[in-house]
């Protein structure tokens, strides 16, 4: 199923607090989420992993005002600016957290332990030096929508025509259920962040869960091995898109404090 990106909350709530919008308890709280604990490894000045709280209070004091998602996959490296090292940690993730006003980034790495039902996560974000460059192929929120528009559409006719089960009831019922839960745990991103990046993202996770479920639950009539590959070779384009989009959503706040908006 369709999950949130921990580089989304860290950025999405770190910019509220490097805004003075929400306290730090509230922040690390919604960085955290249902994991058990978040630590931040290699600051400079730190000689061991320390907790979030103290991490963004040591970035910003080294002159980070804002943070930057990334969401990185073959052959398409959203949001990064190098070097190559970073981004070789940061496409191996799948994400990253990479500063705006110091030339910093992070990638996280989850380490799982105990039964199922009963899982103990940490996550431990490795900060690493970054190439201070404009991020990779990121949409404006503007073009974001017009596209995830269409992805959307897409997205439907192309899970129908094969045939798929996540097309029809089962994905609606799946798009209401994250609904659900993302009401449950309050704002779509955090404050200060405009209604139009909410509703990106909110239109880019339903097309990330359309695309979840065709991979996880979609065999329906795709059958043959071809079939398989057509629906995957379908379907790329429209991941492609909503990452785009994720990325335009978290990264708004830093886009539009450079242009001067806010």
């Amino acid at each position: 199923m369709f999950v949130e990106p921990r580089s989304g909350r860290l950025a999405a709530w770190g910019n509220a607090l490097l805004a003075g919008l929400v306290s730090p308890d509230d922040a690390v709280l919604a960085m955290v989420g249902e994991d058990t604990v978040h630590r931040v490894e290699g600051l400079p000045g730190e000689a061991a992993p320390v907790g979030l709280t103290l991490a963004l209070g040591r970035l910003r004091a080294l002159g980070v005002s804002g943070l930057r998602v990334a969401l990185p996959a073959p052959g398409h490296p959203l949001g990064l600016s190098g070097p190559p090292e970073f981004n070789a940690r940061a496409l191996q993730a799948e994400e990253a957290v990479v500063c705006h006003g110091a030339a910093f980034g992070l990638v996280p790495e989850v380490y799982e332990a105990g039964p199922e039902g009963d899982v103990h996560v940490e996550v431990v974000w490795h900060c690493l030096p970054v190439r201070e460059a404009p991020p990779a192929d990121v949409p404006s929120l503007g073009e974001a929508e017009r596209e995830l528009a269409e992805a959307l559409r897409e997205a439907t006719e192309v899970l129908t025509r094969l045939d798929v089960a996540a097309s029809g009831p089962v994905a609606e019922a799946a798009i209401d259920a994250y609904r659900g839960r993302a009401e449950q745990g309050g704002e779509v991103l955090a404050p200060g962040y405009p209604p139009r990046a909410a509703r990106v993202l909110g239109l880019a996770q339903r097309v990330g869960v359309l695309i979840s479920l065709a991979r996880v639950n979609g065999q329906g009539g795709a059958v043959s091995a071809s079939e398989m590959v057509a629906r995957a070779e379908a379907l790329r384009p429209v991941e492609r898109t909503a990452r785009r989009a994720q990325v335009a959503a978290y990264n708004s706040v830093v886009e539009e404090r450079e242009r001067g908006v806010r």
